[in-house]
């Protein structure tokens, strides 16, 4: 949220206006259908491709191995398995908190995205093995390569976060927070201003 003064408003602050219920409501929609998606997916990865070599797709552009992996998205951070579902779980909880003053399409879908990311993680953090917030994530998507040498080993999950951090990148990149409220920078005054209050003053 932005606490410069100068920011304006593209709504009334209104707790009970029907526009922030119905930003709340996209983003109700779409956290639950990716951690669903995501849940289903890993399922049937684990079902399908537990003990078998990957499964080549579109002539070698895809390819389906089955990683557990106890790291961050993508592999990195492996072996902090109990950090990052600490994390995750501060990520989830902050984002439910923010939710009520979502006044943001855009904000709307990115946390949407990044939350159900994140939940589907969590899932698999605390109910598989070895243990609770000790689980190693099910990644299953491989590109150009079967074990990810040319690009981690990834998920549905790791793809929601990404896309929906790129959407929260491009609303602060338009000066757009999440309560609806557009950031505008104070113009910076001229060389010629600058110099008339020096004579001003002299």
């Amino acid at each position: 949220m932005s606490t410069d003064p100068n920011t304006e408003p593209d709504t009334p602050d209104q707790p009970d206006a029907p526009l922030p219920k119905r930003r709340v409501l996209l983003l109700a929609v779409i956290a639950p259908l990716v951690l669903a998606l995501d849940l289903v997916t890993k399922i049937i990865a684990v079902d399908r491709l537990e003990g078998r070599e990957p499964v080549e797709l579109f002539g070698g552009l895809l390819y389906l191995p089955l990683i557990r992996n106890t790291g961050a998205a993508f592999g990195l951070a492996e072996g902090w398995t109990v950090i990052l579902a600490l994390i995750a779980s501060g990520v989830v909880v902050f984002i439910l908190w923010i939710a009520r003053r979502l006044r943001s399409v855009g904000w709307a879908i990115g946390l949407g995205l990044v939350l159900g990311g994140a939940a589907g993680n969590l899932v698999d953090r605390i109910f598989r093995g070895p243990g609770p917030l000790r689980g190693g994530v099910v990644d299953f998507i491989s590109v150009l390569d079967p074990w990810g040498n040319f690009f981690p080993v990834f998920n549905l999950a790791d793809s929601a976060i990404c896309v929906g951090g790129g959407v929260i990148v491009l609303m602060a990149l338009l000066q757009r927070d999440y309560d609806g409220t557009r950031v505008e920078k104070k113009p910076s005054r001229s060389a010629e201003e600058k110099s008339a209050e020096k004579k001003a003053g002299a």
